[in-house]
């Protein structure tokens, strides 16, 4: 199996503009998997059954489905798969990271947008009542013939969306090469410690010891910093890890499996379906088919 490269998109946005939008009416999807640097919001619309992938993360869409990409070397792609309408509506915003200027995100009136910013490095997907309370902004924004208020409906969007307390990441930390947004200095040493010996047999008392804290009140600090358990954030690291070399690699499922830290065969199989919806073997077969050489 071949390495193969991935689209690298130059989008239309200009530098005089504050963002591109544009609005489509489609009966399929037939952008290849590709990545840019511009930032991008992406609505889609009576596709449910397609496929939304986002670095390593697969997923099926309903009727509704919102994603927010910051990260500039996430590869993304939305496919048919089993959709089989032919009224599909997509909307999507691309705009430049310095659109909002570091002094301006450091403002308090900011801060939750800056959050969001950097957790969609990783991709994130909006849950439906976000994406319904939202949709007048969308549409307000695509329809807007005023520029100035047009980026007064964008920002105003951008806030909402930040609120969204139901939000979730999509593709993995370790599959992105990304260091985790964090202002914790004991999360980020936890982080740093997983991402070195994730193969390893690793208990929660070494990573309670390595920060000063009891097993159970790290628990709780890591989950509230996180939003996630430190088992699952392990396996996080690990099928990041995994998928990585599923993808850039041709070696089997059983080395890829020993290789990063999972102990059998029969274990690592189970936990790749559940938390991906397939297995190593048709996720590789599946992820492949996606890319093109240019």
């Amino acid at each position: 199996m071949q390495n193969v490269e991935i689209l690298q998109e130059i989008t239309p946005l200009s530098g005089e503009d504050c963002f591109y939008i544009v609005e489509r009416s489609k009966t399929k999807f037939t952008f290849p998997l590709h990545k840019h640097a511009e930032l991008e919001l992406n609505y889609v619309e009576n596709a449910a059954g397609a496929r939304r992938i986002v670095g390593d993360s697969v997923e099926v869409i309903g009727n509704y489905d919102l994603v927010l990409i910051t990260g500039r070397e996430l590869e993304h792609v939305w496919e048919n798969y089993h959709c089989t309408s032919e009224q599909i509506r997509e909307i999507t915003v691309q705009f430049s990271s310095d659109l909002l200027p570091e002094g301006l995100l450091n403002k308090n009136q900011f801060k939750s947008i800056k959050i969001m910013l950097e957790k969609a490095q990783n991709g994130l997907a909006f849950p439906l009542n976000t994406i319904m309370a939202i949709r007048p902004f969308l549409n307000s924004l695509s329809h807007e013939s005023q520029e100035f208020y047009a980026m007064v409906h964008f920002l105003s969007m951008l806030y909402e969306l930040s609120l969204s307390d139901e939000v979730r990441t999509l593709a993995s930390s370790s599959f992105t090469h990304l260091e985790p947004t964090s202002e914790s200095r004991r999360v980020q040493k936890i982080h740093d410690y997983l991402m070195e010996h994730y193969t390893d047999d690793i208990r929660l008392s070494q990573l309670a010891a390595l920060v000063g804290m009891s097993d159970v009140s790290f628990s709780r600090f890591f989950k509230l910093r996180t939003g996630k358990c430190i088992t699952d954030y392990l396996i996080d690291i690990r099928l990041g890890s995994a998928i990585r070399m599923l993808v850039d690699s041709t070696q089997t499922v059983a080395e890829i499996c020993f290789k990063s830290g999972f102990n059998n065969i029969s274990n690592f199989n189970r936990i790749f379906k559940k938390w991906k919806g397939c297995t190593p073997k048709e996720f590789r077969e599946s992820y492949h088919k996606t890319k093109i050489i240019v």
